[in-house]
């Protein structure tokens, strides 16, 4: 079983290799035996790089969590969104040259886009709820899943910015926030008919019940009462 330390240092070796690397030349061995560990121990603490790209983004994720600005919490949330997704890009900037090839590795394999995708709008998730965002069910997965989309723009403008102040980074982000917001709207006014036609058919199916209920009531009550005396 790999230790905590071990972990972090596997972990730290990949970020490493990666911001001098591709993605796909980047290999469990070649992390392993930079790492100085074996490969058992590899397998133990990460079995494949897609669990290295995890634990990277969860580690952003908690950076952004743990410096979440309370004092957020009485503005709108579209700014608490920006916020929290320009603390993200901050919690990113030391790492990314390995953002980079992440980036590049997903422009160039569907198939691992789509895994990192996944990952994304887990971690994404988290970022709705570190901004207050109350989203829940099926509806929290499709705004995270459209937020992903809109973050991964404005990392590809990001990636290409030099000036430190990232004013194309920002403009970018608040381009995106307000297709969110309209697509927000769109989705509030679908959510409302949507549960306007699961009310209207939960009903209808309460009415036919008693319906049902009353003409077994009467068909029961008519058997009664047509029902020959005893000894006729």
């Amino acid at each position: 079983m790999a230790t905590a330390k071990t972990k972090q240092k596997i972990l730290k070796t990949f970020l490493d290799l990666l911001s001098e690397h591709p993605y796909e030349d980047v290999s469990l061995p070649l992390i392993a035996e930079t790492s100085k560990v074996k490969l058992s121990e590899m397998r133990s603490a990460y079995a494949s790089k897609l669990k290295l790209v995890a634990a990277f983004l969860e580690q952003i994720d908690t950076a952004v969590l743990d410096e979440r600005d309370e004092d957020m919490g009485d503005q709108p949330a579209r700014d608490r969104l920006f916020d929290i997704l320009m603390s993200r890009i901050d919690a990113m900037a030391e790492h990314k040259e390995t953002v980079r090839a992440l980036h590049k590795a997903a422009r160039k394999d569907a198939a691992l886009a789509l895994d990192f995708n996944a990952l994304e709008v887990r971690s994404q998730k988290w970022m709705l709820i570190a901004a207050g965002i109350d989203v829940s069910g099926v509806k929290a997965t499709v705004v995270a899943q459209g937020l992903s989309v809109a973050f991964a723009r404005v990392i590809g403008v990001w990636l290409d910015e030099e000036d430190e102040g990232m004013p194309r980074t920002m403009a970018r982000l608040d381009k995106e926030l307000d297709k969110g917001t309209s697509f927000m709207k769109r989705l509030n006014k679908l959510d409302g008919v949507a549960k306007g036609i699961r009310s209207f058919f939960r009903k209808a199916s309460e009415r036919s019940g008693r319906r049902g209920d009353s003409a077994e009531s009467g068909r029961e009550d008519t058997d009664l009462g047509g029902e020959a005396p005893a000894g006729a």
